[in-house]
């Protein structure tokens, strides 16, 4: 069955009387994520929201943050969780430290500083990029191309 065919059929598998006809290939192409270029980037952390905005921001990211905390220690890698409570003290985010496989929490309060410091792993690897380099190296004549990893450094 088509992408029209099934979206113009009820459950029971028969068509539905009176539905139009969907254009598939404009429901075949959706926005994707758009992700911010946010490497490198040192946020100015002077609110409650702006830390909040700021860690929300450090979930999504695909690379190592520095997190300096008040006490002045400074902690760097992924962050892999977090817990936004009613006020800062009871906002957690966790990482897990890029020299360490021990996970450590640090409440939001204890935040002093933030900075995008690891490079964003998945930065330009949209498919569109892919299909891109793809029909560049097609053109230029190569054989058996595929989709090879990147070394992680």
């Amino acid at each position: 069955m088509s992408g029209t065919e099934h979206i113009n059929h009820a459950s029971s598998g028969r068509p539905v009387a009176g539905s139009p006809v969907a254009d598939v290939d404009k429901l075949e192409v959706v926005d994707g994520t758009v992700h911010e270029a946010i490497e490198g980037w040192i946020p100015e952390l002077a609110s409650e929201d702006d830390i909040r905005t700021a860690l929300e921001k450090a979930f999504d990211y695909r690379g190592d943050v520095t997190i300096t905390r008040k006490d002045g220690t400074k902690i760097e890698g992924y962050v892999f969780d977090r817990r936004a409570g009613a006020t800062l003290q009871e906002s957690a985010v966790r990482i897990l430290p890029k020299d360490s496989s021990t996970r450590t929490m640090i409440s939001y309060s204890d935040i002093a500083a933030l900075a995008f410091t690891g490079r964003d792993t998945a930065a330009g690897k949209s498919f569109e990029a892919w299909m891109k380099k793809y029909w560049e190296k097609k053109a230029a004549g190569e054989k058996n191309i595929g989709i090879e990893a990147e070394e992680l450094a």
